[in-house]
């Protein structure tokens, strides 16, 4: 009874009020209401793996492109990315900004050839294109990826901003002679309301009514960036006076060297801030690496644009997704911001309810001091919502993988499909059970979960991209190829993370690609289970060779621009001003990181010129019609609208 009153004071001064709590409860309530009634089954009809896994492909552009942003923007954007944001400013924006371009890049390339190829997943794919072996490595590293990495930390971060919000940190709850966090108690309601609909209801449930969560998402998103800045402005401001303000303060004067308002981070002025988004890194480095592998062959994004009605439905609907993309960072990482500013502008002796520390509850912190009533309430929504869907995208996610990659091929190849159903609903039951014990273990003492959440996928990400762009693209790639990149990604990643622990992992990553893209082409080029291939049409060859050496051309200038830099600051002294010398400014933000975008450019060359060039290929090579990869006029004004937009953005928050 005492912890109970303990709850119920704690919750009284949260600041929450009866029309925040109402607020939340009916949204829930409408949630799933509105999931099982979309995905019930129609009278005498049972569903089949294709509507349960791909929602029997039947997903428009608008469903398609909200139901990306939803599965996406989870607590890990809305916390983990806030704290970052909190913590060293707008330069992790860069992970959101870059992911724009990246997705109209696989809209163009890889979301064709997936199509034509009738992909259920992308283990499957590396089962047709290479063997069995490389799809069922890829599916463990998959599902571990998922379980581990992706379900620990979102509902980690969501019970953690939930936690604090209510203003329930460090109490336990007693069952019996049993003693819970309120934490581990939150996870498994979030957990339970994401298995209520979609166990049931399968992808169905999830893609329709992300449509309605990615409205809540980022319509409260974007009004808690508006009072976020509001409360920064005072009395009788607005949100413009709030902006300038928190800018002017973070830019001038004792905080002239303050990163917060720069996208491009320098060394010198904050190690920290740099070793997480390493300067040009996150432009040119293994940012691409991150956005290719999240967006182009991670399953529980792939899945959406698989599902859509055809690759035209799919292709808008990345592009409808990257528009999106865009907003996100300033209705994320301008309330941590603006927390940081109100931390170090108000002092100690301010009266405000909780404290910051960690960076992860900056944002929940905010909400609870600076946002009105009703608003607390529908930021509690768009937290839920973002934290729902992409817990049950993973769910379903994790049991598509396993279900038609491992179990109807190694268990039971005869399964029927409503065995293959009642499957991946207990597998999404047991994923969820198994992140669940493993969240505090895991996440107990990161301080940045966004930031683990990038590093640690980091280590498998240079074997996906490799493997599954070049087998996509290249008609060379092997299967020898393909086994050793996948044994060796993993345990080079960890030997590049403890012999150059203070090397940023962005650096790591592309280091690791560049080696095991190397080994990959090396040992595809040596293979002798080559067969003769046609060689593509006139037109096609000609193409392909004008862009491959335009390409080349690219890989020499970027690969020899970062060797002068890097020539020309090791002749300088250590102690050289980088604001005062070129060479110096360069390496201060990462100019190295074209070492990795000339080798990258450079094998998009090799496939180009191989291609056009070559008259065998691999005996598993799959038939690439290059008619695939020409998209409509708006889809080509889409890709440029949103590079200008990329262009001036990082223009002026330089």
């Amino acid at each position: 009874m005492d912890i109970q009153m303990s709850i119920a004071e704690a919750m009284s001064q949260s600041g929450f009020e009866t029309i925040d709590v109402i607020i939340a409860i009916a949204y829930v309530v409408l949630l799933v209401s509105l999931s099982l009634f979309i995905s019930r089954d129609r009278e005498g009809r049972e569903k089949n793996t294709k509507d349960y896994f791909l929602a029997g492909n039947t997903l428009t552009w608008w469903a398609v492109g909200a139901s990306l942003i939803a599965a996406n923007i989870s607590a890990e954007q809305l916390i983990g990315t806030s704290g970052s944001g909190y913590a060293h400013g707008i330069s992790i924006a860069a992970y959101e900004i870059m992911a724009a371009v990246a997705m109209l890049v696989i809209g163009k390339f890889f979301l064709p050839i997936m199509f034509e190829h009738k992909i259920f997943t992308i283990p499957q794919f590396l089962r047709e294109r290479y063997n069995g072996k490389v799809g069922l490595a890829f599916s463990i590293f998959w599902i571990l990826l998922y379980v581990f990495i992706n379900l620990t930390s979102v509902a980690w971060l969501g019970a953690l901003a939930i936690e604090q919000m209510l203003g329930l940190q460090g109490l336990n709850i007693y069952f019996g002679d049993i003693e819970l966090s309120v934490r581990l108690v939150i996870i498994s309601i979030l957990f339970l309301c994401s298995a209520v609909y979609c166990i049931y209801g399968g992808f169905a449930a999830i893609a329709w009514s992300d449509v309605m969560q990615v409205t809540f998402i980022i319509g409260g998103g974007i009004i808690t960036a508006y009072f976020a800045l509001i409360a920064v402005a005072g009395n009788d401001g607005t949100f413009v006076d709030g902006f300038n303000k928190m800018y002017t303060y973070l830019t001038t004067g004792p905080h002239l060297k303050d990163v917060h308002f720069h996208l491009v981070v320098q060394e010198s002025y904050d190690k920290e801030a740099y070793s997480n988004v390493p300067g040009l890194a996150a432009i040119v480095g293994g940012i691409w690496l991150t956005n290719i592998c999240y967006w182009g062959f991670n399953q529980y994004i792939t899945q959406k644009g698989l599902a859509a009605k055809n690759i035209q439905e799919a292709q808008k609907g990345f592009m409808f997704a990257a528009f999106l993309k865009i907003i996100i960072p300033f209705i994320v990482i301008i309330p941590g911001i603006c927390a940081y500013y109100m931390q170090h502008h108000l002092g100690p002796d301010a009266d405000l309810l909780g404290s910051i520390r960690m960076n992860e509850e900056a944002y929940p912190w905010f909400i609870r001091n600076f946002i009105p009533t009703g608003i607390k309430g529908l930021f509690f929504v768009s937290l839920f919502a973002a934290i729902i869907s992409s817990i049950s995208s993973m769910g379903n996610s994790t049991a598509t993988l396993f279900t038609m990659d491992i179990y109807k091929k190694f268990i039971n190849k005869d399964a029927s499909d409503k065995v293959l159903v009642n499957i991946g609903r207990l597998v999404t039951l047991a994923a969820f059970f198994v992140a669940l014990v493993s969240a505090i273990p895991i996440l107990g003492s990161f301080d940045q979960a966004f930031i683990y959440i990038q590093e640690y996928s980091s280590f498998i990400y240079p074997g996906i991209v490799t493997v599954l762009a070049l087998g996509l693209l290249w008609k060379r790639a092997s299967s020898t190829a393909a086994i050793w990149t996948a044994i060796t990604t993993v345990p080079l990643g960890l030997i590049l993370k403890f012999t150059m622990p203070d090397v940023a992992f962005q650096f790591r990553v592309g280091y690791v690609f560049m080696i095991e893209t190397t080994l990959f082409i090396f040992l595809s080029l040596m293979s002798k289970k080559q067969i003769h291939c046609e060689r593509a049409k006139a037109a096609d060859r000609k193409l392909m060779m004008r862009w491959g050496t335009i390409f080349g051309l690219c890989c020499i200038i970027c690969i020899a621009a970062a060797l002068i830099v890097t020539i020309g600051n090791a002749t300088l002294p250590d102690d050289v001003n980088p604001n005062k010398n070129l060479f110096a400014y360069l390496h201060d933000i990462g100019f190295q990181a074209f070492y990795f975008f000339g080798f990258f450019i450079g094998v998009a060359a090799l496939i180009l010129i191989s291609n056009a060039k070559e008259k065998v290929k691999d005996i598993k090579a799959m038939p690439v019609n290059y008619a695939l990869f020409r998209t409509s006029k708006s889809y080509f004004y889409g890709f440029v609208i949103i590079s200008i937009i990329t262009a001036i953005i990082y223009i002026v928050l330089w």
